[in-house]
């Protein structure tokens, strides 16, 4: 599940799906959503009118959209030639690490401060099943996604700060593209897992230090494993 957000006067919030949208709302949302789940790979070009026509939008919405994606650094422009999703490079990807290390570990910390425990209990037993999901083929994947979605949620609103919601948002946009890169590693999924468990364990016991210490090693291990699969893909393209 690709999560969309928006920006309210009390911060950043999810959008429910029932609610209605604009033309430009909705042609950003698919084209969001097609470029998060690689739909659109990167280095794809963007011509406005194609764009339009088969969204179901005019130019004007479609336009407005590209420009919230050009924000967003999913889209650029390209002179003379419309607008191209970005590309991911090892270095964006290792500071994008750096940026994410540092939200999500403050996150960590305060969801430990603040939390309601029953949330993080409840969380705690749909985690133990995740090795369960991931045995099921690409909709287990799908649905321990949909799971990290929901304890990212959770870690959010118990600590209760929309602008680091605002910035961990930002990142996340993009951790939605780089994760297509881990998703056929069985072993990378499964320790993600269990990582994902002591951070929930840490937070249920109002351990903000430890809190803290697990999201860096999960960061840690998560980065090392898109860098290996970033060699690991170049080493058979050269072959």
């Amino acid at each position: 599940m690709t999560v969309v957000y928006t920006q309210t006067d009390s911060g950043v919030r999810p959008v429910a799906a029932s609610e209605p949208v604009s033309a430009s709302e909705r042609a950003y949302r698919q084209l969001r959503v097609e470029i998060l789940d690689g739909e659109l790979p990167s280095g794809t070009g963007l011509l406005e009118v194609e764009q339009a026509a088969r969204i179901g939008v005019s130019r004007t919405p479609l336009r407005a959209a590209i420009a919230r994606l050009i924000s967003d650094g999913l889209v650029a422009g390209r002179s003379g030639r419309g607008f191209v999703v970005t590309e991911i490079s090892v270095e964006r990807i290792r500071e994008l690490y750096e940026l994410r290390q540092a939200l999500e570990e403050q996150a960590a910390r305060l969801a430990a401060q603040r939390r309601d425990p029953a949330v993080f209990l409840a969380l705690r037993e749909q985690f133990v099943s995740a090795p369960e999901l991931l045995r099921q083929g690409e909709d287990g994947i799908h649905r321990y996604y949909d799971l990290i979605d929901e304890l990212e949620l959770a870690i959010d609103t118990a600590g209760a700060n929309p602008y680091l919601v605002g910035a961990l948002d930002a990142v996340r946009t993009h951790l939605s593209r780089i994760r297509r890169l881990a998703r056929g590693n069985q072993t990378r999924l499964r320790a993600a897992a269990t990582e994902h468990l002591l951070i929930i364990d840490a937070i249920i016991a109002g351990d903000a230090n430890l809190a803290a210490h697990a999201t860096h090693v999960h960061l840690h291990q998560s980065l090392t494993s898109v860098l290996a699969a970033i060699d690991e893909d170049a080493a058979n393209r050269a072959d």
